[in-house]
C-alpha cells in the first residue's frame, strides 16, 4: 500500500499552483499526479488543512452496532440461537446482515453462544 505524502510536499505543490502553475505542471515538477494536486487543493479549500486523512481501520462495524439491541433480542432469552436463526429474525425486521457479520459482532462484544459443559469441579463426585 502506498504511503501518505508529507504535508511539506503537499504545501510545496500547492504553492506552485498558487504561483501560476497548472495542476499537471506542479505535479510533474514534484513527482505527484495531477489528480492528487486537485484533491489536495479541494481539501485545502474545504478544511484549510493539508494533513492526510486517517487510513485503514474498521469502517463498517458502526453500521452493525446501530442494530445492537435488535441483534441481542434476536439472540433469544437463553442466548442459544444459531447465527442463521438470528439472521432470519433480523431479516423479518428488514435488517440485512450476513452470518459472518453477526459472528464478528458477537466476537467484538465478547458475546459467546457456545454451550459449555459443567466443569469437573462443579460436578459432584461419585460415591461408592
Amino acid at each position: 500500500m502506498p504511503r501518505t505524502l508529507s504535508v511539506d510536499l503537499r504545501q510545496r505543490v500547492l504553492d506552485a499552483v498558487a504561483a501560476g502553475a497548472t495542476h499537471r505542471e506542479a505535479g510533474q515538477r514534484l513527482s505527484v499526479s495531477a489528480a492528487s494536486v486537485s484533491r489536495w487543493k479541494a481539501q485545502q479549500r474545504a478544511s484549510s488543512t493539508l494533513a492526510p486523512k486517517p487510513r485503514g481501520g474498521d469502517r463498517r462495524s458502526a453500521g452493525t452496532d446501530q442494530h445492537k439491541q435488535a441483534i441481542l433480542e434476536a439472540l433469544g432469552p437463553d442466548k442459544d440461537r444459531t447465527l442463521e436463526e438470528i439472521r432470519e429474525i433480523l431479516a423479518q425486521q428488514k435488517i440485512a446482515l450476513g452470518t459472518s457479520t453477526l459472528d464478528r459482532f458477537f466476537a467484538r462484544h465478547g458475546i459467546t453462544r457456545k454451550k459449555r459443559q459443567p466443569t469437573p469441579s462443579s460436578r459432584t463426585a461419585p460415591t461408592f
